[in-house]
């Protein structure tokens, strides 16, 4: 079978982000975005499900992380996409309940070809800012709307339990990459699906 890899990059005036990832890795990450909360989300995708990603992203932090977190969900999804091709032979349903400590998150995913993201994170209201320069907690819901979108996956993500953002946060991320590593697990030949196709034709 082909080599599930992609390269993409993407530019504006606001983000630069450049992602290479191997579907077939062994987890190994090199994640640079300006915010170490947020590379330390992206490392533990890359690490559980898998993933070889290299993920270099400059922004304008000092205006407002939310371009910087957005963009790269967009480009990570992006190659995501591309690597995957036609899906052949994926198991392509996955869902994982992930504890950390007094927080519990369940995942499920479909790479359907169809983006769709339902987000129960329930966060405490008075959530501050992770790291410094400061990742907000409700930007992770930024984040996998956009990946979901360019990716074209079906994603639901629900905290059952929980108190510490920190925990939750990074519970989501560590269900979402067990999630991916099952359901990009390849067990036959064929598309999984009675259409015949997993494609999202209509992203481009």
């Amino acid at each position: 079978m082909n080599a599930r890899t992609a390269s993409k990059k993407r530019s504006t005036k606001e983000t630069s982000v450049f992602v290479s990832l191997d579907v077939d890795g062994s987890g190994r990450a090199e994640v640079s975005t300006g915010l170490p909360f947020f590379d330390h989300m992206l490392a533990q995708l890359a690490r559980h499900s898998l993933m070889d990603m290299e993920l270099m992203a400059e922004g304008d932090l000092a205006v407002d992380p939310h371009h910087t977190v957005e963009d790269t969900g967009i480009v990570l999804g992006e190659a995501f996409r591309h690597a995957l091709g036609d899906k052949e032979g994926v198991r392509r349903f996955a869902s994982v309940a992930v504890p950390l400590d007094e927080a519990l998150v369940e995942v499920a995913l479909d790479l359907s070809g169809r983006p769709y993201l339902s987000y129960a994170l329930s966060l405490p209201p008075d959530a501050s800012p992770l790291g410094s320069p400061g990742f907000e907690p409700q930007l992770a819901e930024e984040f996998w709307r956009a990946f979901v979108v360019a990716g074209a996956v079906t994603l639901h993500v629900r905290s059952v339990s929980g108190r510490n953002t920190h925990h939750l946060l990074e519970a989501s991320f560590k269900a979402v990459a067990l999630a991916l590593r099952d359901a990009l697990r390849r067990e036959g030949t064929g598309v999984p699906s009675t259409k015949g196709s997993l494609g999202s034709e209509w992203l481009g």
